[in-house]
């Protein structure tokens, strides 16, 4: 092991667990529907009839078609935001800052920067370019996900654990775009 890193082998175990308590015990985990219903509060907050919900005898509803879907359980989650999956959402945050704030030997500077694969292709100098290619990558994955219905880690981890087509399908989507544009972002011709 290198310091308090765990290797790839040891975490994938540890995260197949994860998966599979939660699914059997509460349900399969997925993230970006709460950024549907996180926008929704800001919403409310700022304009409540826009995302006005209403509870009905068989449930919630809204004017706001999007937060009706699903028999109004997007606005029912606007509603009522302390449910398992938006806790699970804010959680994801919180412990990705107390993972690094308890992380152990601090990261060399090349560590920081970026992987060596994307040093050798385009130097350490800028920090930005990293940022924005990693901010656009990650809102392309997420758009794709959210036509797809769900998100990576619904689809990818949740849905194929779960042997769900749309799971493997997004995989394999995702994987047949990825390659490519590695090969060509990463390619040895015009490396530094």
């Amino acid at each position: 092991m290198n310091g308090k890193r765990l290797e790839w082998l040891i975490g994938g175990l540890f995260l197949g667990l994860v998966l599979a308590v939660a699914m059997i015990l509460i349900k399969p985990i997925g993230a970006s529907t709460q950024f549907v219903i996180m926008d929704g509060i800001i919403w409310d907050a700022i304009s409540p009839i826009v995302t006005e919900t209403v509870e009905t005898k068989s449930g919630y509803t809204s004017d706001n078609s999007y937060l009706a879907k699903n028999e109004g359980a997007y606005a029912k989650n606007v509603a009522n935001p302390t449910n398992y999956a938006f806790v699970f959402a804010l959680s994801i945050v919180f412990g990705g800052i107390i993972s690094k704030m308890t992380q152990g030997p601090k990261l060399t500077e090349a560590e920081v920067n970026a992987p060596t694969v994307w040093n050798n292709k385009f130097g350490t100098e800028n920090r930005l370019k990293r940022y924005f290619v990693s901010f656009i990558g990650g809102m392309f994955i997420l758009f794709g996900a959210r036509v797809a219905g769900g998100c990576t880690s619904g689809h990818m981890m949740s849905g194929m654990m779960q042997t769900s087509l749309s799971g493997y399908l997004f995989a394999f989507g995702v994987f047949i775009i990825a390659v490519p544009v590695a090969l060509i972002f990463y390619s040895k011709k015009g490396a530094k």
